[in-house]
């Protein structure tokens, strides 16, 4: 079996959506959005090392999540971002503009490829619901909804090795 090249991808997602990877053992549709460290954000981010070029495409699909969950409003209010190791042929760049760090997948993300998952903490709910239901506003660039998302983002989501995904769900 040749040895492929990997990348690291990080999938926005909900605590369903989490259920939904443990019942089918994938996550994902037909073409599943992720964000990874792209050329376009390399460039934009020359300065970055490795570590704070994939800081900033998590911190996006992080960002992705509270999209996920305004559409989804009995979702429980907590980010999730599914970090998962997918070969580097697979990868779709969404965008080209400089310093997107979006992807597609053509395919969903299996469980042997997640790597970790990453979910808020329950104390972080009140600031998640009020970000998830301004994050459009704070993207089109209202600056009191971007504090919002911000407050948000000040709740680090806390790491959980696949083994756990029974307790998250």
């Amino acid at each position: 079996m040749p040895i492929t090249d990997l990348v690291r991808v990080y999938v926005p997602a909900t605590v369903p959506m989490l259920a939904a990877l443990k019942a089918a053992g994938r996550l994902g549709e037909a073409t599943t959005a992720a964000h990874a460290v792209t050329p376009n954000l390399r460039e934009w981010y020359a300065e970055g090392d490795e570590e704070e070029l994939e800081y900033v495409a998590f911190t996006r699909a992080a960002q992705d999540a509270l999209r996920l969950l305004r559409q989804d409003p009995s979702a429980p209010h907590r980010r999730v971002v599914v970090s998962a190791d997918v070969p580097t042929t697979s990868l779709v760049r969404e965008d080209t503009e400089l310093g997107s760090s979006t992807v597609r997948l053509p395919q969903p993300i299996t469980l042997k490829e997640v790597a970790s998952i990453h979910v808020d903490s329950a104390d972080a709910a009140e600031a998640v619901e009020a970000a998830a239901g301004v994050v459009e506003e704070a993207l089109a660039g209202d600056p009191d909804a971007q504090f919002t998302v911000d407050s948000a983002e000040d709740h680090e989501l806390e790491w959980y090795a696949v083994s756990e995904l029974d307790e998250l769900t």
